[in-house]
C-alpha cells in the first residue's frame, strides 16, 4: 500500500498544465500538483474523466479548470495554453502526459495504428513543448515534465510502436534540457508497471510475466509516480535536467 505525504505549498505559486488528466498517472499527477499548492489545468480528451479529476481536486480544497483537449490537433494544445494563461497569467510546468498505443509486434499493427501512437504519444509531445518553452523563455522559465518509460530504455516483446514513441520521448526530453538551459528545464519520468488502465490491452500473460521480473514484486500505484512528477516539477529539482528519472521497483537492474 502507498501513502501518499504531499509537501504543502512547494508547488505553490505554479501553474501546471497536464495532459492526459482523466486517469491513472494523468489524474493523479493532476491531483498531487494541487495537493501542493499548485494550480492546475487538466487536459483531456474525455470530458467526463477530465472533470472527475477537477473534482476530486475541488473536493479536497484545490484549485484547477478542466479544458477539453484532442493532443493529436495543434490546435487544440494552442487552445489549452491560452486557456491557462488566460485562467492563470503564465505557465510553469507543462506536462505531456497522454499516450495512446497498440501492445502488438510490427508483424501485427498496421501503419494506420502506428501512425496514430505516433500522433497521440510523440507528435503531440513534441508540439506541447515547443509551445509551452516558448512561453516559458518569456516567463521567467518553466519546466517540461514528459512522461516515458522504462521502455525508453530497453526492449520487450510485442511493444513496437509504444517503444519507437517512448525512446525518442527520451531523446526529446535531453535535446529540450540541453537547448534551453538555464530557463527552462526537461524531465523524463520513466515508469515501470504502473496499475493503470492503460493495461487493460495487453495480453495477461504478458502483464504477469512483468510482475515476476520486478525485484519489489509488485506493480506501483499511480500516486507513486505522481509523488515523483511533484518533486521534479519543484524548484528543489532545480539541478535535474536533460534527463529520465526511473521508478521501476528495480525492473531494468534485473
Amino acid at each position: 500500500m502507498f501513502f501518499a505525504y504531499p509537501v504543502k505549498d512547494r508547488l505553490k505559486g505554479k501553474v501546471c498544465v497536464i495532459t492526459g488528466a482523466a486517469s491513472g498517472i494523468g489524474r493523479a499527477c493532476a491531483i498531487r500538483y494541487a495537493a501542493e499548492g499548485a494550480r492546475v489545468v487538466a487536459a483531456d480528451i474525455s470530458v467526463k474523466g477530465g472533470e472527475a479529476t477537477v473534482a476530486a481536486i475541488k473536493a479536497s480544497g484545490g484549485e484547477a479548470i478542466f479544458q477539453h483537449t484532442d493532443v493529436c490537433e495543434p490546435a487544440q494544445l494552442d487552445a489549452l495554453l491560452t486557456r491557462a494563461i488566460d485562467a492563470y497569467g503564465y505557465v510553469n510546468v507543462w506536462h505531456n502526459n497522454a499516450f495512446k498505443s497498440v501492445f502488438k509486434t510490427i508483424i501485427d499493427q498496421t501503419l494506420e495504428e502506428f501512425d496514430e501512437t505516433m500522433r497521440v504519444s510523440l507528435r503531440a509531445y513534441w508540439y506541447g513543448a515547443k509551445i509551452a518553452v516558448t512561453h516559458m523563455l518569456s516567463h521567467n522559465g518553466g519546466v517540461i515534465l514528459n512522461t516515458a518509460s522504462v521502455q525508453s530504455y530497453f526492449g520487450e516483446p510485442g511493444f513496437s510502436a509504444y517503444q519507437c514513441a517512448k525512446g525518442a520521448i527520451l531523446s526529446l526530453t535531453r535535446s529540450l534540457g540541453v537547448d534551453h538551459a538555464p530557463g527552462v528545464r526537461a524531465v523524463a519520468l520513466a515508469p515501470g508497471f504502473i496499475h493503470t488502465p492503460a493495461h487493460d490491452g495487453i495480453p495477461p500473460e504478458t502483464i504477469e510475466r512483468v510482475k515476476q521480473s520486478i525485484p519489489a514484486s509488485r506493480g506501483a500505484a499511480p500516486e507513486e509516480v505522481a509523488a515523483l512528477a511533484a518533486f521534479l516539477a519543484s524548484d528543489e529539482a532545480d539541478y535535474i535536467t536533460a534527463t529520465g528519472v526511473i521508478i521501476d521497483g528495480g525492473y531494468l537492474a534485473m
